[in-house]
């Protein structure tokens, strides 16, 4: 744990890590071992630009090659091969990981699937055999898709089969609503990305923390979540700085990247709660959308459509340097 330095009066303070972790379970957004070790998180996070960063460290030799092997020995085209490679390595690396944190691993379904409700299933389920042939329990595994139309509805199949999922690339309050009610376990809002479009459209070059487009985001959906009853776990994700993270205190879960993490524990001033679930703030009407209404939602909203749509390329190309890596002889 960081260590606890004096105050002026001569009493140890803690720092704003352990001061989160009294109101939110703190999840580690690497893959990187040494870190998780380090921080201790409840949960760890990964997706394919984090497991092409870890697949490059030296720590990682044996279990790309492993993967390689398991690639080589499938049936299939050299397309499928790379695909099993990719999900025996991200399954071995959710194995190392899940040896150090008490919680979960979330895993990231192909994001060149996420209109493909079968494939997304097919893919899902296989990453989870993976992880029941190591001899882990599926309750310790989170299953990641994209929050497309598809991904949401593949999501609620896969929950009904007791496959537990995460929802990420969410931008709209509209994936949030049809993620409650799909049933999924828990969602990822993305607080920063949501930052960097209304900076780059709105002609500002700063928000205050209370102000910020991605905390208030977050904490709608908080309220509505509590407000209506969901037990749909809202974890905050994609930061941009500690101030967004302690504007969220007491957030259900909050995955943070290690250089925020270094900057907690470092900071030993108050971080005073600021969401509640037996308190929520204002709570909107509920409402269940249909696909139609879901659809439109999305096509209003400028800002979750383009980072939707720009996060599903990026996880994609790292996706494909992934698979390169793995390909290499």
């Amino acid at each position: 744990m960081p260590a606890q330095h004096q105050d002026a009066s001569g009493n140890s303070a803690p720092s704003k890590l352990d001061q989160l972790r009294l109101y939110t379970d703190v999840v580690a957004d690497t893959g990187d071992i040494e870190a998780i070790r380090r921080f201790q998180p409840l949960d760890a996070t990964t997706n394919p630009s984090l497991l092409l960063r870890a697949a490059a460290l030296p720590a990682y030799a044996k279990l790309v090659e492993a993967a390689r092997d398991a690639g080589r020995a499938s049936d299939g085209d050299s397309a499928t091969q790379l695909a099993v490679a990719s999900d025996h390595l991200a399954v071995a690396i959710g194995r190392e990981i899940l040896a150090l944190i008490p919680g979960r691993v979330s895993t990231e379904v192909d994001a060149r699937l996420s209109f493909d409700v079968r494939a997304s299933i097919e893919r899902a389920r296989r990453l989870m055999q993976g992880y029941r042939e190591l001899g882990i329990d599926s309750d310790r595994v989170l299953i990641k898709l994209a929050a497309t139309w598809e991904g949401i509805r593949a999501a609620e199949v896969l929950e009904r089969e007791g496959i537990h999922t995460n929802l990420t690339l969410l931008f709209s309050f509209a994936q949030a609503q049809a993620c409650a009610d799909a049933g999924v376990t828990l969602i990822s809002p993305f607080v920063g990305r949501i930052l960097d479009w209304h900076l780059a459209h709105s002609g500002r070059d700063h928000y205050p923390a209370e102000e910020d487009p991605g905390v208030l985001s977050v904490a709608r959906i908080f309220n509505y979540y509590k407000g209506h009853g969901y037990d749909t776990i809202v974890m905050g994700a994609s930061f941009r700085n500690t101030g967004e993270i302690e504007a969220l205190a007491g957030c259900d879960r909050l995955t943070i990247g290690p250089a925020l993490l270094e900057q907690l524990a470092a900071d030993h001033g108050p971080l005073p709660r600021r969401l509640d679930p037996d308190h929520p703030g204002p709570v909107e009407q509920q409402q269940q959308l249909s696909e139609a209404e879901f659809r439109w939602l999305s096509a209003e909203d400028a800002m979750a459509t383009e980072k939707l749509a720009e996060g599903l390329r990026n996880f994609a190309a790292d996706q494909r340097a992934l698979e390169t890596l793995l390909a290499q002889k």
